[in-house]
Parts: C-alpha cells; structure tokens; sequence
C-alpha cells in the first residue's frame, strides 16, 4: 500500500539510517585524520617518556629498543635519531626494521639517519625553522607539522631534549596518517554501507510486523462497519495494540449485544402494537363488564325511586322497604367504583409500594377479629395461626387489603362445616399467609381466571353478597407492584388463598400450629 503505515515507518527509519550514514561518512572525512593526528601525538608523548626511562644518566637500555621500542616505532611508522649535547649520534632507529647505536648507523639508511641529525642540529641552532606548524610546545619538547621538500613528504615531528641530556628527533610521515585515515574510512564505509543494508532489511521486517496488526484493526474495523460482529483480533500483544485489538474484541461484542437488543426491542415494540391492540379489546370489553354490573343496580334504583314517586305502596313498610333497596344498590354501585379507582391507580403505577418492616401477625390479629362479627352472621368461625410477632417487609396498607379481600371472600363463599383458618409459614425467609374456607372448590378451568376484572365463579350468589369481580383483581395489582407472589389452590375439603412477603426478622419462625 502507498500510503500504508508501514512503507511510511519504513521510509522514515531508512532515512534516518541514510542520514546517521551520511554524517558518519562526512565526520569521519573531517575528523578521523585529525584523530589519528592526535592519537600519534599521544603515542609520540608517550615514546618520549619512555625515553627517558630508559636513557637514565645518559645509559642506554639496548634491550628495551631492540625490542619493545623498535617495535612501536614499526608500528607506526616512526623515525629516531638521538644524539649528546654535541650532537654526536647516539642512536637511530628507521621505520624500515633497522637500528644503530653509538654512531654505528650501518643498518639504517645513512641519508635518512644524517638528514634527521641534521634537522636535528638545525632545529637547536634555530637554523630550520622556516615551514614548521607547531601543535604543541613545551621546556623539554615541540611537537610540529613539517614539510620535507627534498622528498616531498610532510611530516609530523617531535624534537626536543632528555632528561639525561640527549638531543632526540622522531617524525611520523603525514602521508601514513591520511593513508590510515582512508584506509579506515573506506573500510568503515563498507562497514556502514553493509549495516545499512541489514537495517534497511531488519526496519523492513519490523515495520511490516508492527504495521501487520494496525492492518489487520483496519480490516475488522471495515467488517464492524458491514456489522460483521464474527471478526476478531487474532495477533494478541500486551502493548497498546495488543490493548486496542482487545478493545475492538470487546466494542464488537457489545455492539452485537446492542443490535441484538435493538432487534429484541423491535420485536417487542411489535408485541407492545399487539398489545396496545388488546388493550384496546380490554378497554372495551371493560367498558362492556362496568356497564352491566352498574345497569341491574341503576335499573333497581329507578324502578323502586318510580315506586316511591307514583306511591305505589303507601304503607310505610313498603316505603321503607322500596328506600332500603335504593340505599343497598346506591351503596353497591359506590363500592365498584371505590374498587375501580383503586385497581386503575395501582396498574397505572402511578402510586408505587411504601415498604416497611411490619408485624404481619399484628395485622392478621386486627383483621381477624375486625371481621369476626360478619363471620358470626354467616354462621362462620374464623381462627388465626400465627406467632405473637411476625415481621416482615411490605406495604402496610396495601397488604391489609389484600388480606381484606381474603378474608371477606372466605366468609362470602364459607360451606360445609363454615371454618375459616389464617395461618403462616415461613421458609427460606419467605413469609407465605394463607386464608383458607371450607366449601366447595372452585372449577379448575376457573383457577387462572378468577384474578381478572369481572369475572366470577358464580354469579348468582356473587350477586346475593353484593361482589363485584374486582376484588382479587386488587389483590393481584398489589402483589405485582410489590413483586410478590400470590396464588390459590383447591383442598380436599375447602379453596387456600395465599400471599408471599419477604421475612424481616433475623430469626426465622416455622409454623404456627
């Protein structure tokens, strides 16, 4: 790829390498020569003191500049004459692998030897002087740059005077620096040229290794935006690529769960379509229930207030009787619309659930005996199973309604041996209450239903008692808001109806029996 980040870190890392290859080649054109200059003025430094060392009270150490001395001096190229305060030779040594001392210059070259003792002499006499560039000076030596113009050669000179005495002379060609210096600077060119290859190949190599996972995020990122949630980051790493491949693992799975829910809540908007529509059933079939619960007792109240107006009756025992019927329905008729209010404020949900830490057995206690009077007119007994104290969370209120209905269902609806039993048991820190009557059980293809609007059992004899059909739909209402559980059963000898609420104590109580 063109422009791909790769070719781009490639381009930059060779560049760089190009240009630390350029500025080595350029300073080591400028520099190296001076550095070898240096060097060998160190060296011839350090030749001199070793001269002194081992020419101490004017005594020659043969074997030292037979051996180690010489072979410095071969080294690096190096001529030496010394010479006594007379300037009479003492000792030569040439870069040719020869040597003499105490004037026997038979081995060295006698024009070289005689030329070095003659700029020697004409050094201390101040007679040579002309062309010289000194480096450095001091009491015992000069260091210099000089040009030879009998064979053309410039060399670098060291002349000066020992400790013991001596006068000495050694020189280094300047040609055998520069040749150096090239020679080093065309092999650290090599050198350079073949490192530079393998960095090129090694900046390649690595560029498209690190560039391989930014490509690779670059490609699944196209597939997320095709929603492709199946592509993942497969080249792992603990470094911040690594960290963004996971990232992208990670947004793919959440965005997959996104539009998962996204398709899940479009599904449900079309069940809430559905639903709204059988609403609208429900609203209607509502209207339908209310209408005729309210048309027998509207129907009696203008039946019997026509009575009363055309004095159908004029005894008052007919007249009391014809106002009593009036007042009954009136009061029927005020009662299911106190239980519609009711039941539409708690499906709406606009008034939620106050929980509390209650005494459930306190509550039963009350409503038990509260009802007991309507229970004796009915011929029923009703008794209470419970512990002294029994608390538990919930709305106080509200759970004392469903309780009511409980209870006034079970005396309304008490048969047989007319026995009516509050009890509780707690499990698992759930307290379940039970309300249950002797009777018959109610039909099995009625169980699920008696929780909906209007609907009953037994019409006639919910007509004899007055109900509604709203009452466990209230009970219903409240024990959803309250997200409890609640329930009926058929017993062998009677209907349960029960309700759940979490237990508040830290002892939990078994059964009371």
């Amino acid at each position: 790829m063109r422009h791909s980040i790769a070719a781009k870190l490639s381009a930059l890392f060779i560049g760089m390498v190009l240009l630390i290859l350029v500025l080595n080649l350029g300073l080591n054109h400028i520099l190296l020569e001076r550095f070898y200059s240096r060097s060998l003025q160190n060296t011839m430094t350090n030749m001199y003191e070793k001269l002194n060392e081992h020419m101490r009270d004017g005594i020659v150490d043969a074997d030292y500049f037979e051996t180690d001395f010489r072979e410095q001096s071969i080294a690096n190229n190096m001529e030496l004459v010394v010479a006594d305060a007379s300037f009479i030779p003492i000792m030569s040594i040439s870069a040719d692998n020869s040597s003499g001392a105490d004037g026997n210059d038979d081995q060295a070259r006698p024009s070289d030897a005689s030329l070095m003792y003659g700029r020697l002499f004409g050094y201390y006499t101040s007679i040579d002087r002309t062309g010289s560039v000194i480096l450095e000076e001091t009491d015992s030596y000069t260091i210099q740059r000089k040009k030879d113009d009998l064979n053309n050669i410039e060399y670098l000179e060291m002349w000066g005077v020992l400790d013991c005495g001596y006068r000495f002379l050694m020189r280094i060609p300047q040609e055998s620096i520069r040749t150096s210096a090239a020679i080093s600077g065309r092999f650290l060119l090599i050198i350079s040229l073949f490192v530079s290859i393998l960095c090129v190949i090694i900046i390649m190599f690595i560029s498209r290794r690190f560039a391989r996972p930014i490509s690779e995020l670059t490609e699944l990122s196209g597939r997320m935006a095709n929603l492709d949630f199946n592509a993942r980051y497969t080249s792992g790493g603990t470094d911040e690529i690594g960290m963004l491949g996971e990232n992208f693992n990670r947004m793919s799975d959440e965005l997959e769960k996104t539009i998962s829910q996204l398709k899940t809540a479009n599904v449900e908007l079309q069940m809430d379509l559905d639903k709204k529509i059988e609403i609208d059933e429900m609203r209607k079939e509502f209207l339908s229930n209310v209408s005729h619960e309210l048309k027998t007792p509207l129907a009696l109240i203008q039946g019997y207030a026509e009575g009363l107006k055309e004095c159908v009756n004029d005894d008052p025992e007919s007249r009391e009787f014809y106002c009593d019927v009036i007042i009954d329905e009136a009061e029927k008729m005020n009662r299911l619309v106190k239980e519609l209010l009711a039941l539409n404020q708690l499906e709406s949900g606009n008034e939620q659930p106050q929980m509390e830490r209650m005494d459930l057995a306190e509550l039963i206690r009350g409503k038990t005996e509260s009802v007991q009077l309507l229970a004796q007119q009915k011929g029923a007994v009703i008794t209470a199973q419970c512990p002294e104290h029994l608390h538990v969370w919930g709305d106080a209120f509200r759970v004392e309604e469903v309780l009511s209905n409980y209870l006034s269902n079970a005396v309304n609806h008490a048969g047989g041996e007319k026995r009516i039993v509050v009890r509780t048991d707690t499990a698992d820190g759930i307290v379940r209450t039970t309300v249950f009557n002797t009777g018959d059980p109610i039909p099995e293809e009625s169980l699920g239903q008696i929780w909906d609007k209007f609907y009953k059992v037994d019409k006639a004899r919910t007509r004899e008692y007055g109900g509604s059909g709203v009452g466990l739909s209230i009970v219903k209402a409240i024990m959803d808001s309250m997200h409890q559980g609640y329930g009926v059963r058929n017993c062998p000898d009677g209907v349960e109806f029960w309700f759940e609420l979490e237990s508040a104590d830290g002892e939990q109580y078994g059964r009371a029996d």
